[in-house]
């Protein structure tokens, strides 16, 4: 199984889309500066979790939430943003 996530910085306005096959392990990379892209962001929390069954659907899904109006929608539906 693969999943769609999406992380909230604790200290900055600012969202992360990423896909992988174990959550808690990804999210507590993330926290731990292991993530180049994000390390600067830290702490997280995730706000967004969906299983996308097969990696191929989860990617998919991950490019399309990546692009900023698309994110935005997303962040809408969750209730982050008006």
């Amino acid at each position: 199984m693969c999943y769609l996530y999406v992380l909230k910085s604790l200290e900055h306005d600012w969202f992360y889309v990423g896909i992988t096959e174990n959550v808690e392990e990804r999210l507590r990379r993330h926290n731990n500066g292991q993530t180049f892209s994000t390390r600067r962001f830290k702490p997280f929390e995730l706000v967004y979790k969906g299983n996308f069954g097969t990696r191929g659907l989860a990617r998919d899904k991950e490019k399309f939430y990546k692009i900023r109006s698309n994110k935005e929608k997303l962040l809408r539906s969750l209730g982050y943003i008006n």
